[in-house]
């Protein structure tokens, strides 16, 4: 789930910015799945899912998702590159720790692909995608959900000044240091025309956000995401008072914006 590279080196671009083995990693993973678990299973349901099915669950992060699967269908294949939240999981969710970029762990046919936050973290994600589409079974249904580059609107700060520190600590994030490690802001929006150039039908794509305040998990993603990249955004040009004031910020209930634009592409192979 949600990890993404950063090094002094552009050598070092396979290495993992967000560490989900950590403290801070745990919460991280906890504050996606309040946020994100409700729109992405309402998805995964309206593909009628069946007790039959064989699924991937790619970026597999706590296991939420997946231990959602497993009540539905037959068996889930959970894969993560750290599977150390991965300890409380379902009967017939098998666990698997690796890397996505060398391939596929197992062979399928699936039934159902999903991966939340995953690709747009991976350079590699079209070579990725091809290798999922293969992996699908007649009739399968692949389904990514990735967040786009929509800008995060600011509704409220408590000091004028507020509102140009989001700004710069925004621009910083996403302008600065993700880029240059591979993150895409714009994949989310090419993954439909993707996914038919690859010989799927039946695209569909589902919108969703919301509005985050301070103390909210929409503020406290943020301003954990900011603690696990301090370093990096300090070398970008942050300073270390700003990101004090930014991470008062997100537990300040004064403070509103909208959070992160989600979609959410499926697609269904022929057959």
């Amino acid at each position: 789930m949600c990890r993404s590279t950063v090094s002094a080196q552009a050598g070092a671009m396979n290495d993992y910015i967000f560490d989900t083995g950590s403290e801070l990693g745990h919460h991280h993973l906890d504050h996606l799945g309040r946020l994100l678990d409700t729109p992405t299973t309402w998805r995964l349901e309206r593909l009628g899912l069946t007790p039959d099915q064989r699924c991937l669950e790619l970026g597999a992060g706590s296991g939420s998702i997946a231990n959602w699967l497993a009540a539905r269908t037959r068996e889930v294949v959970a894969v993560d590159i750290d599977t150390t939240q991965l300890y409380d999981v379902a009967p017939g969710v098998h666990v698997i720790k690796h890397d996505l970029r060398d391939g596929l762990p197992v062979d399928g046919p699936f039934d159902l692909i999903h991966a939340r936050l995953l690709l747009l973290h991976l350079p590699e994600r079209e070579q990725i995608l091809q290798r999922l589409v293969t992996a699908l079974a007649p009739g399968g249904h692949l389904i990514l959900g990735d967040i786009t580059d929509r800008p995060l609107e600011l509704l409220a700060v408590p000091e004028p000044a507020d509102r140009d520190l989001w700004e710069k600590i925004q621009h910083l994030s996403h302008h600065v240091v993700s880029p240059a490690r591979g993150v895409s802001w714009t994949w989310a929006r090419e993954t439909a025309e993707r996914m038919t150039a690859a010989g799927l039908v039946d695209v569909d794509v589902m919108d969703y956000s919301q509005t985050a305040a301070g103390g909210t998990d929409g503020c406290l993603l943020h301003r954990n995401l900011n603690q696990q990249a301090e370093p990096l955004l300090l070398a970008a040009g942050a300073t270390a008072d700003e990101l004090a004031r930014y991470r008062e910020l997100m537990l300040d209930p004064r403070f509103r914006a909208w959070f992160y634009q989600l979609l959410y592409t499926s697609a269904r192979k022929p057959g």
